[in-house]
């Protein structure tokens, strides 16, 4: 992150039904970055993973898709 990047402001997913399990993304870092950085909600001060947009955006439309099975 650099200085003149947005702060990292997360978003929970929408699917998370507050359950407690499920990831939280920054989305306006992203949208200025292009950059996709994502963290366990349960541990906000945790690793970051960051991706690039396009490749977390196929990786969304997998999911969606359910070409990862189930739990």
């Amino acid at each position: 992150m650099t200085t003149d990047s947005p702060p990292l402001l997360w978003a929970k997913s929408s699917y998370s039904n507050n359950g407690g399990t499920c990831v939280e993304w920054a989305p306006e870092y992203a949208c200025a970055t292009g950059i996709v950085p994502v963290r366990d909600s349960k541990n906000p001060g945790g690793p970051v993973l960051d991706f690039p947009a396009d490749a977390f955006a196929s990786f969304v439309a997998g999911v969606k898709r359910a070409e990862f099975g189930a739990a």
